[in-house]
């Protein structure tokens, strides 16, 4: 645990409060992104996708409602528009992402995030 961890956090998420209980629990306290607050930026959400090694729409809440509204389920989207479509509806990020020594894991369950930690 060399490295600041952090967590892009959404407190009204039971996972999220989970995966929080969890590092907590491990002595890790994470430095906390509300991300709907504070959304990450284009390039910070582009290092994350690849240190999950995920394309964007695999990372996105397919369920929310902004996702159909917003007509992303469009298979020709190309991968900056699903990014920017993430930053613009950040409710759409799959929640929570804890980010360690350069890797990254989402929270869900919450146990993944102890491999990177």
């Amino acid at each position: 645990m060399t490295d600041k961890i952090k967590i892009y956090h959404n407190p009204r998420c039971s996972k999220s409060r989970q995966t929080m209980e969890l590092l907590n629990s491990k002595g890790v306290e994470p430095n906390v992104v509300e991300y709907l607050k504070t959304p990450p930026s284009k390039q910070e959400l582009t290092e994350i996708l690849a240190m999950l090694g995920l394309e964007p729409r695999q990372l996105m809440r397919t369920k929310e409602a902004e996702y159909k509204e917003n007509g992303l389920d469009d298979e020709s989207l190309s991968r900056d528009q699903l990014i920017e479509a993430m930053l613009e509806h950040p409710k759409l990020i799959e929640r929570p992402i804890v980010i360690s020594n350069g890797k990254a894991a989402i929270g869900r369950p919450p146990e993944t995030v102890l491999d990177i930690i």
